[in-house]
């Protein structure tokens, strides 16, 4: 796994974070762009050797993003996203509206989706209106591009219907939204929240992956499943 920093390119509070993860006789390569005052992670996934990628919960900037998605010249298949919350999603109708790749999302995180306006606006955001979601997800399904698969897991808590997004392998990876955080997991204060359902998430969602497995969460830096397995202080093996 090979780390680099990137400079910001076109937004003065964005950055790229790039990790290349080898898994012969392909490769994928693993773009963190940081976007938006509360600092998501959007992650582009990429088959290097098919070009074809998605975008996971594209949450802000979307001039930004969509500009580095042209310098790479990759095709997005599918715009993922690990829940509803309005830091993750507020630029997703301006990046469907430029690629028109399909919305993915979990059924449970409609309403909250639906509620962006209003979620964002008690923040001082004011982002338009979503766009509905093309298709609902649920643990077991598998999204394909190019020659790789990301597999969904069902991982609630921080929200109704969170997400994590799997890729199985030599070199095996999650993608886990607001569920699991280096040294931390999402809040659980909210409405719909439950620490209790999270806990139960990390460990039979998460924890149950093999410990080299890499975490991209949605906020911070990436970690591995054996490390909060062992250090974690709210959700400890």
């Amino acid at each position: 796994m090979v780390d680099v920093f990137f400079p910001s390119l076109g937004a003065a509070s964005a950055e790229t974070r790039l990790w290349i993860a080898s898994l012969p006789p392909f490769f994928m390569l693993i773009e963190a762009i940081v976007v938006g005052a509360l600092q998501v992670n959007c992650y582009l996934v990429v088959d290097t050797n098919t070009q074809e990628a998605v975008l996971i919960d594209p949450g802000d900037e979307a001039e930004h993003i969509l500009h580095r998605l042209s310098g790479l010249g990759c095709r997005i298949k599918a715009i993922l996203l690990t829940h509803a919350h309005f830091d993750h999603v507020m630029g997703v109708r301006k990046v469907k509206e430029a690629l028109n790749a399909p919305i993915l999302l979990h059924e449970a995180e409609v309403g909250i989706y639906e509620a962006l306006q209003e979620h964002a606006s008690a923040y001082g955001f004011h982002p338009d209106a979503p766009l509905p979601a093309d298709r609902h997800i649920k643990t077991g399904d598998v999204i394909s591009f190019g020659t790789l698969t990301l597999s969904v897991r069902e991982t609630p808590g921080h929200s109704p219907g969170g997400v994590s997004y799997v890729s199985e392998g030599a070199s095996p990876v999650v993608f886990s939204g607001d569920a699991l955080f280096a040294g931390s997991i999402g809040r659980t204060d909210f409405p719909n929240s439950s620490f209790e359902t999270l806990e139960r998430s990390i460990r039979v969602r998460l924890y149950t992956l093999p410990d080299d497995t890499v975490v991209y969460p949605g906020h911070g830096p990436a970690t591995t499943i054996g490390r909060e397995k062992q250090y974690n202080p709210y959700v400890r093996a």
